[in-house]
């Protein structure tokens, strides 16, 4: 049976469009499967997943959605049955890549199911706004944005130049994908957050675990990293986590650009995977040049990193409060954890003689952590600064013996 690409898209209005692109795709080898989430007029193509299913399995009534006036209820229904019914598509082997075309609207409809898919599995979205910031339709899934140039609206002279490469795109990637076996013993793969002033660090543990059998995945601690890596880990991929640079809580306590959210570190609590947890470069929240750094924050402690980032270092309340997070997050694990906190200093600014070395304000989210830790968690001290050898030996170690 041939590999299978679904098509999504709403029917009534890019009925033509998506009509093109499957003939194209079918051309190409490829089955295609189509999925039609239009509410208002008559599809302009057959649909293998009629919008009425779409919306039962979003939990709603076509014919209220239909009648007008309830746009936002509409897209929010839409969005989660056509997420739903793409998710069974793939775990009934009907889904080997998936394609959306669309405006604004169509694109947030088709990426919020492209999202519920594993990464691997070829994405597409042609949209209007591809050419824009699309974080927010990507979310920290591997989706590949085509701008549509012109609106999707009909078959033209641009329209198809640009169908025909998205249409050839996807071809690709699936076949690529179905023709790529598995490597011959694939090593388990852990996790490990990393930032500029911890990379001495993560290099040397990630040198270790490598020597021991394991595939380290390092991910760069700037928000979207964070939120990738606990996608990872959430979707089952990771079998452990050397979480060293949680300084994304510090952007989420100080509203910096790397904020990762209120959740960060929960991923592997939740998933029941073991875990080593650092406070590394807490003693800094991220933020754009000097003139973007807030009123609020001109009087502080700021240290130009380069042009575009500016770093605050952090004070003791705000330590604290980063502190009670660690706390909270690996309070809920349900595998091996610990926390280990470098005594010589969270990050390499943060050590004797630099900039950032600020022993109190260390202290304050060192003794949260230890005030907040539910009975049983090891919380180990360790004299030396987190780039140390001896420091990044240790937790690597530590993990290690968690994993076997």
């Amino acid at each position: 049976m041939a590999d299978t690409v679904v098509l999504a898209g709403a029917l009534d209005t890019k009925g033509a469009d998506f009509a093109f692109v499957k003939e194209l795709i079918e051309g190409a080898g490829l089955a295609t499967l189509v999925v039609d989430f239009g509410v208002m007029g008559k599809p302009a193509l057959a649909a293998d997943v009629a919008r009425e299913e779409v919306c039962a399995a979003g939990g709603g009534d076509l014919a209220h959605l239909a009648s007008g006036g309830h746009k936002d209820e509409a897209m929010a229904t839409m969005a989660r049955g056509l997420a739903a019914v793409v998710s069974r598509l793939h775990g009934e082997g009907r889904l080997d890549g998936i394609i959306g075309m669309g405006g604004s609207g169509g694109t947030s409809l088709a990426t919020a199911a492209m999202r519920e898919l594993p990464v691997g599995v070829p994405k597409m979205m042609v949209s209007t706004v591809g050419g824009g910031d699309v974080s927010a339709f990507a979310g920290t899934k591997d989706i590949t944005f085509m701008p549509s140039v012109v609106d999707v609206a009909g078959i033209n002279r641009i329209s198809r130049a640009i169908y025909a490469n998205a249409a050839g795109a996807i071809a690709g990637m699936v076949r690529t994908r179905a023709g790529a076996a598995p490597a011959a013993n694939e090593r388990p793969l852990l996790t490990a957050s990393m930032f500029g002033n911890t990379t001495t660090a993560v290099e040397h543990a990630r040198g270790l675990l490598e020597a021991a059998g394991y595939e380290v995945l390092v991910f760069h601690a700037t928000g979207s990293g964070g939120r990738t890596m606990e996608g990872l880990i959430a979707d089952g991929y990771i079998s452990g986590s050397l979480d060293l640079t949680t300084t994304e809580l510090a952007d989420t306590v100080c509203g910096g650009v790397f904020d990762a959210g209120p959740e960060r570190c929960l991923a592997a609590s939740r998933a029941g995977v073991p875990a080593v947890v650092v406070p590394g470069c807490v003693d800094m929240a991220n933020f754009g040049g000097p003139d973007t750094v807030p009123e609020r924050y001109r009087g502080r402690l700021l240290y130009e990193w380069n042009p575009d980032v500016t770093l605050l270092r952090t004070n003791v309340e705000e330590n604290r409060r980063i502190g009670e997070m660690i706390a909270a997050a690996v309070n809920a694990a349900t595998a091996a954890v610990a926390v280990v906190v470098p005594l010589g200093g969270v990050s390499m600014l943060d050590s004797k003689g630099e900039r950032f070395w600020d022993p109190a304000a260390d202290r304050a989210c060192f003794e949260a952590i230890r005030g907040n830790l539910r009975a049983g968690i090891p919380l180990l001290e360790d004299d030396h600064n987190i780039n140390d050898p001896e420091f990044s030996g240790r937790v690597a170690g530590l993990l290690l013996e968690m994993l076997q």
